[in-house]
């Protein structure tokens, strides 16, 4: 190609014409996974890997605990120009878009199929779409004060744990905990200074539990903890850790020391005198009223 002249006519170096740049293209080339129903609800996970892992067991990469969902159940494979959800021998089966799949290449919006409940959005996002479905998860799931999970989102999870420990007789913990005298605490110190007690507590509870424990603000001044696969005598301990330090920590509003306990109450399945969800429930918060009976600041344990 003869080169294009440019420039002053008088001057007789040649160049090259360089088309004007345009502005630069939005990419949206980070693949993500959005789990829509089940018990990871809201929950979004940034496929970085050659290889993504969905299933119950404890080495995969998403872990999803719903029935019908296998330990290894199925797999995202990034490859060349593509991503492919292929299923891994599943017993029951993974669907993409309805249809029951073996491997299948993805696309922007495909939605996943995995058991009986969990369904998960593919999808390409740039950083302000992340941000923004992060946004939008947190304030569907968290309660908006003390960002613990929020008493929908624990009624849900917990129907769905108590379904998992009555299917494969495993235990599960559930654990109540009531800020004590929390009705003096907003009169002395106005609510402005109950909601800092519940905002720091919050902070402090979230801190010593293990990242697998649903910790949920169940209304008030009232916690809930659900706690997989935890034997109630650890489940006390996690209790008493708990308590403890909620009474160390230094709680100080406005620069005043405000002093603040909890009373905790403990109960778990199986137990022969549980048969739902709503009954763990009530033996739990019966259990925490039991502890506030007997002095407040201690922990009260259900024992089958």
């Amino acid at each position: 190609m003869t080169p294009e002249r440019v420039g002053n006519p008088l001057d007789d170096t040649t160049r090259t014409a360089v088309p004007p740049a345009g502005p630069p293209k939005e990419e949206k080339d980070q693949a993500y996974l959005i789990v829509l129903a089940g018990s990871a609800v809201g929950e979004m996970y940034k496929l970085e890997k050659d290889r993504t892992v969905m299933g119950r067991g404890e080495k995969v990469d998403v872990r999803l605990l719903d029935e019908g969902i296998s330990r290894e159940h199925a797999q995202i494979l990034s490859e060349p120009e593509q991503m492919v959800l292929a299923d891994m021998g599943s017993t029951n089966g993974t669907f993409c878009n309805g249809i029951r799949i073996d491997r299948h290449v993805l696309a922007d919006g495909d939605k996943i199929l995995l058991g009986s409940t969990t369904i998960l959005k593919f999808t390409y996002h740039d950083k302000l779409d992340e941000m923004f479905q992060r946004q939008m998860s947190e304030s569907a799931l968290r309660d908006g004060l003390t960002k613990a999970f929020n008493k929908r989102y624990f009624s849900e999870r917990l129907e769905t744990e108590y379904t998992y420990s009555a299917r494969h007789s495993t235990s599960l913990s559930l654990i109540f905990l009531d800020i004590d005298h929390f009705k003096k605490i907003n009169d002395a110190h106005g609510h402005q200074g109950g909601d800092y007690v519940l905002t720091e507590l919050a902070s402090v509870v979230t801190g010593s539990l293990r990242p697998e424990d649903i910790f949920s603000r169940y209304g008030g001044e009232e916690f809930a903890i659900i706690s997989r696969g935890t034997e109630i005598n650890d489940a006390a301990v996690m209790a008493e850790r708990l308590r403890g330090a909620v009474e160390g920590h230094d709680f100080v509003y406005e620069g005043k020391k405000i002093p603040v306990t909890v009373s905790v109450g403990v109960a778990r399945v199986p137990d022969p005198s549980v048969t739902s969800p709503a009954e763990l429930v009530a033996m739990a918060d019966e259990t925490m009223y039991k502890a506030k009976r007997a002095g407040r600041n201690q922990v009260c344990v259900r024992r089958p």
